[in-house]
This record gives C-alpha cells, sequence and structure tokens, in this order.
C-alpha cells in the first residue's frame, strides 16, 4: 500500500462524506414534504451510521495509518482487507437501515463494522509497539490515540446492549435511549475527540514545535479521567439522584479546566502551529478550534439541571451540538489536517468555492437550530417557513462538499506528484 493507495482511501471517505449531505438534505425535506415510502426514522439511522462510519471513521482511520506506522507497516495486506471490508459494511448499512431500520442485514452489517474495528485496534496498537513508536518523539501524541481506541471500543458496548434491551421488551425505554447515548458519548466525546487531539499534539511534535509537555500530560491526564463520568451528563434528562447530577458536574468542570490547560499549552506557540497551515487551511483549522471550546463550554451548561432538562426537550439544541462537534470540530480538523499534509488541496477555485460554500451553510443551519430553539425556549414560538428555510440553507451542504470532492478528483495528478517529491525528499534527509 503506497501513499497515492491512502489518498485514494482518504477519497473514498470523502465520497461517503457527499452521501452523507444528501441524505442529510433528504431529511430536512421529509419536514417540509414528506416522502411517501420513506420511513424518516429509518433513514436517520442511515444517515447517522454513514457519517460515523463512512466518512469519520475512514478519515481518522487513514490519519492514523499515515501519522504513526512506518511504510512497512502501512503497507501490510492487512490495513487493505480492514478498509475495503469496513467500506462493504458502510455499504450494507447505507442500503439496509433506510429499508428496514434495525432489522437482520443491518445489524449484520453494524456488527461486521464493530468486530472490524476491533481488528483495526489490534492490529494498530501492535504495529505502533512493534515499531517503537511510543519511545519516539510521538510518545505524548500516541497516548492521545490510545485512549482514543480504548473509547471506541468501550462505545461499542452500547450496540451489543441494544440486542437483550430489544428483547426483553425495553425498546423506547430510557435504558434503551441510554444505551445510545452511551454509544454516542464515547464516540464523539471519547474516540473522534482523543483522535483529534493526538493528531493535533501530532503536529507539534512532528514539526519540532517545543510546548509545555507538563501541561499537555496533565491535559491529558484531565481529559482522559473526565470523559468516563461525563457520560452521565447524557443521562440527566432521566432526573437521576442527586449524586450523578454531582458527579457529572464535577466531570464538566474538569473539561473546562483541561481546555484551559490546552489554551496554555497551544497560546505561546500559536504562530508557530498557524504557521503550519496557510490560506484557507489557516482559517478551517481556527473554526475547528472554535468548535471545541464551544463544545467543551455548551456541555459544561448541561450540568445544570435546568439546560439539561431544555437541551432533552428541544431537539433543535441537540441536531445543532451534534453537528458542531462531528462537522464544526472532527470534520474540520481533518480537513485542515489533511490538506496540511498535502493530501487534499485547498488551491483550486472549485476546491475553495466547494469548502466556502460548505461553511457558509454549515454556519447558517447552525445559527437557525440554535435561534429556533432559543424562540421556542422564550415562548416566541415557530419562525416562519421554518422547515422550508433550513431546508434550501442546507441544499448548500451537499453542493459544497460535492464541488470539494470534485476539486480533490480533479487535482489527483498534482497531488500525487506533491506526495511524490515529498517521500523523496524524506528518503533523501
Amino acid at each position: 500500500m503506497n501513499i497515492h493507495t491512502k489518498r485514494s482511501w482518504l477519497l473514498v471517505a470523502l465520497g461517503n462524506l457527499v452521501v452523507v449531505a444528501f441524505l442529510g438534505l433528504l431529511l430536512r425535506w421529509m419536514f417540509v414534504a414528506p416522502v411517501s415510502g420513506l420511513n424518516y426514522k429509518y433513514l436517520l439511522h442511515g444517515h447517522s451510521h454513514v457519517a460515523l462510519l463512512g466518512w469519520l471513521y475512514t478519515a481518522v482511520f487513514v490519519a492514523l495509518l499515515a501519522a504513526y506506522l512506518p511504510s512497512a507497516y502501512q503497507e501490510k495486506r492487512t490495513y487493505t482487507w480492514q478498509f475495503w471490508l469496513s467500506q462493504g459494511a458502510v455499504l450494507g448499512m447505507l442500503l439496509s437501515f433506510p429499508v428496514q431500520g434495525y432489522g437482520l442485514f443491518s445489524i449484520f452489517f453494524s456488527t461486521a463494522h464493530l468486530l472490524l474495528s476491533y481488528w483495526f485496534i489490534y492490529q494498530f496498537l501492535k504495529d505502533a509497539r512493534s515499531a517503537g513508536v511510543s519511545n519516539g518523539k510521538h510518545g505524548l501524541s500516541l497516548r492521545f490515540v490510545k485512549a482514543a481506541l480504548f473509547f471506541l471500543a468501550l462505545s461499542s458496548l452500547g450496540p451489543w446492549a441494544m440486542g437483550p434491551i430489544m428483547a426483553t421488551g425495553h425498546s423506547g425505554s430510557e435504558i434503551y435511549f441510554n444505551a445510545i447515548y452511551f454509544y454516542l458519548h464515547f464516540q464523539y466525546n471519547g474516540w473522534f475527540t482523543f483522535a483529534v487531539l493526538g493528531l493535533l499534539f501530532w503536529l507539534l511534535e512532528h514539526h519540532h514545535i517545543s510546548f509545555n509537555r507538563i501541561y499537555g500530560r496533565l491535559f491529558f491526564r484531565l481529559m482522559c479521567w473526565a470523559c468516563l463520568p461525563a457520560y452521565l451528563l447524557s443521562v440527566l434528562w432521566t432526573k437521576p439522584a442527586a449524586v450523578i447530577y454531582a458527579v457529572s458536574g464535577v466531570a464538566a468542570l474538569v473539561q473546562v479546566v483541561a481546555l484551559g490547560l490546552l489554551l496554555a499549552v497551544l497560546w505561546p506557540v500559536r504562530q508557530q502551529l498557524l504557521n503550519l497551515f496557510s490560506g484557507w487551511s489557516r482559517g478551517v483549522f481556527m473554526l475547528a478550534t472554535l468548535a471545541f471550546v464551544l463544545k467543551t463550554l455548551m456541555q459544561f451548561s448541561t450540568a445544570i439541571p435546568y439546560m439539561a432538562d431544555l437541551a432533552y426537550k428541544l431537539r433543535f439544541f441537540i441536531i445543532g451540538y451534534l453537528h458542531l462537534v462531528l462537522i464544526g470540530f472532527v470534520s474540520f480538523f481533518l480537513f485542515a489536517f489533511f490538506v496540511q499534509l498535502g493530501w487534499l488541496s485547498f488551491r483550486g477555485s472549485l476546491s475553495r468555492w466547494g469548502i466556502g460554500v460548505f461553511i457558509a451553510a454549515f454556519v447558517a443551519s447552525e445559527a437557525l437550530l440554535f435561534l429556533q430553539g432559543i424562540l421556542y425556549w422564550a415562548g416566541a414560538g415557530a419562525i416562519p417557513a421554518y422547515n422550508e428555510i433550513l431546508f434550501w440553507v442546507s441544499v448548500f451542504l451537499p453542493m459544497g462538499v460535492l464541488l470539494f470532492f470534485v476539486s480533490q478528483i480533479r487535482e489527483r495528478s498534482r497531488v500525487q506528484q506533491h506526495l511524490k517529491t515529498e517521500k523523496y525528499l524524506q528518503q533523501a534527509a
């Protein structure tokens, strides 16, 4: 598996994002005019699974291989098998979830992907240990990645619990939804967040940017230990015992303290870090940073019982928050990261138009979601023609990402030449 193959894998992930965006647009159209024969809930399952597993999982999979494993390990056929089998599972979920929801085929493909993720965790950690990555300059960033992989495995307990929960007639109960929230929490607050933080510290280490490692290690410990009890923030809607509120509140507060530590690490080297990016990629990176700050503060606000209840009652806040994390934080960082590696490009006008339209539509749709939630909270009612406006704003999400995807296909030969030159320079050094 050479570097061009890995970039092709990244383009597959980006193609999955295009599919996700069009499915999201269809979901928003169904609030304007329900489509006969389409089940909204089933379609939502397909949208979410392809988003988490087809785009984000795949992109992080490629990023971790590229960042941490020497070429000899990356070229193992094991990872090729893992990649294409996981894409087959994603395709199976894309075709089965909109038709049957949680049924025989969708459960088969989602279970297959879970097992493939275990295989990846085992193989990656084994190869990282064999290559001595922990003993090199990437020791701290690899801690984040190991934690990310731990949370990826931990999140799978949610789906495994769904079978017994549904078999015992508890579908739709509190324990049913809490199993779903368990999966989601350790996916976006665990697996994806820690993977992104690992890649962020990898950039600092890779480019020999000196930073306060004592603060860095303390930041890691606080984030890691707070992530476990922070799950309790997701169950506050059930109005549990006071001790649950207390523990979840402390976890949320610890994450805010950790955010302060991260800023203390990055602020002194901010110019060196920003110099790794240029033009559009710098702007996208800064948007991802802003989204992470907002994510942490919003999560802290849900430790307040009133805010937790409000977030549960108004789905606009939940949808807006999930998109803030998965698009604004994780996806934007991955865009900037791969542009920095030279695997994606913002050089062409088509790519800049694509990412610009995508960002504008994302910001506008987030503003609409949170504004509508605030108006309902204030008792002001619905925005006139809200669903229609949100749909037309959302049209530009798939349009933007499709333009960006096409631009990356068109620029493939130039990017491959860039990667070939970079690989030659690395070998010469």
